[in-house]
């Protein structure tokens, strides 16, 4: 078995000594080690591989500058900036095999914006003080594991010991494991779904298993639709059957559970075949009831669970929705087919369901008609979403996408 290499990056000036027992841990396992310094203050206790000087010219500025400046954010932000950048020409030039960090809030910034850099199956293990908070800022959509050190980082002692055992290990099992597949054999296909568009989604997806493709299923929850939207940008996605384009719903109106302004554009940006559909744009998700904010107390709410509560969109909502969808397709390099159900677009937008709007679904169909680009295909069908003539119809749109896409346009 060729060589593996492990890269550790972090601030060497405080953390040095638990670094160097890291380090010496991953060796002593049999691997290599890559260190990158991104401290700024002290020297660091042991010679590294890449120096805090190359990691502040990579992020755009000296360090003596840095030094000059002393401005510790702007220190974070650069050596995040340069970590980021060397990590991922060092994955691409196959110099390494993995990467794992430690740190406070600064080191830990640093860290994962290196991860993030880094595609979806490297292993990656950030050692933490902040992983048992909110970790979403640090992981964002890439498979980073996160431990907690428990204690802060400041020395060593029997209980940092042994954490950073563990997340030696962890790293050296993840880098030494067998790769079974590298690369999927089958072209792979990611959908999106909801609760309320389950039915579609998973007759669609058999229909489509049947005919030999993998489907990824992506729970339309904002880091869900991120998390797709940066699979595709990676290359790793064949074609896209976005079904369930509630989040936009979200980043417009402003609920909990937006994907950014980013939604809906990676496939037509890479040239993804793609269906879109308006699954779920009935809809803006809040927590429980009384954390609706002020303003949208007089809407119409539904409370779908103790901790979920939907808001209805309005007709003019649903317009400028249909608008934003348009123009998101109107960009797309490879082919791309927009399918509207004229029953309803969720489960509670049917009749005698609290969110039966026939008239915000029309405002929202009309408008998508106005600025949609005469090479996108639309296709109307006379169903509710959820019903299996629709789920048919999408997937059989799909395939047929996807035989145009490996033909060219």
């Amino acid at each position: 078995m060729a060589e593996k290499t492990i890269a550790l990056v972090g601030t060497l000036d405080t953390k040095g000594v638990e670094f160097d027992f890291l380090r010496r841990q991953i060796q002593g396992a049999g691997l290599s080690t890559l260190v990158m310094d991104a401290g700024v203050l002290d020297p660091p206790p042991f010679e590294h591989d890449i120096s805090r000087a190359e990691m502040a010219l990579a992020g755009g500025t000296t360090l003596d500058q840095l030094l000059a400046e002393k401005d510790r954010g702007k220190s974070i932000e650069v050596m995040a900036k340069g970590a980021a950048l060397l990590i991922r020409r060092m994955y691409d030039e196959g110099k390494i095999h993995g990467l794992i960090s430690l740190g406070g809030s600064a080191g830990t910034t640093i860290g994962t914006a290196a991860m993030r850099a880094l595609p979806v199956g490297f292993p990656k293990v950030m050692v933490s003080t902040l992983a048992s908070g909110n970790t979403r800022p640090y992981v964002g959509t890439k498979d980073i594991v996160m431990f907690h050190s428990v204690l802060d980082i400041a020395g060593l002692n029997f209980i940092s010991r042994r954490i950073l055992r563990n997340a030696a290990a962890a790293i050296v099992g993840m880098v030494l494991q067998v790769h079974l597949e590298s690369r999927p054999d089958k072209p792979v296909v990611a959908a999106t779904m909801f609760g309320v568009t389950t039915p579609c989604v998973s007759r669609a997806r058999r229909i489509l298993e049947e005919r030999g493709l993998e489907v990824l299923v992506f729970h339309a929850t904002g880091t869900g639709g991120q998390a797709m939207e940066s699979l595709i940008g990676d290359g790793l996605i064949s074609a896209v059957l976005d079904i369930t384009t509630t989040e936009l719903a979200d980043e417009l109106v402003g609920g909990i559970l937006s994907a950014g302004p980013d939604r809906l554009t990676a496939a037509g940006a890479a040239g993804v075949p793609q269906v879109v559909c308006p699954g779920a744009i009935d809809m803006v998700n809040f927590g429980p009831m009384d954390s609706v904010p002020e303003k949208f107390r007089h809407r119409q709410l539904y409370a779908h669970n103790p901790n979920v509560t939907l808001m209805r969109t309005t007709p003019e909502e649903c317009a400028v929705l249909g608008r934003i969808t348009a123009e998101k397709l109107n960009v797309a390099k490879g082919p791309a087919t927009f399918v509207m159900p004229l029953r309803g677009v969720s489960a509670i937008d049917a009749p005698g369901m609290p969110f039966y709007s026939p008239q915000a679904d029309a405002a929202y169909l009309q408008a998508l008609k106005r600025s949609l680009d005469p090479k996108i295909t639309l296709v109307e069908v006379d169903a509710h979403l959820n019903d299996d003539v629709f789920a048919a119809e999408v997937a059989a749109r799909l395939l047929e996408c996807i035989g145009r896409g490996s033909r060219g346009r």
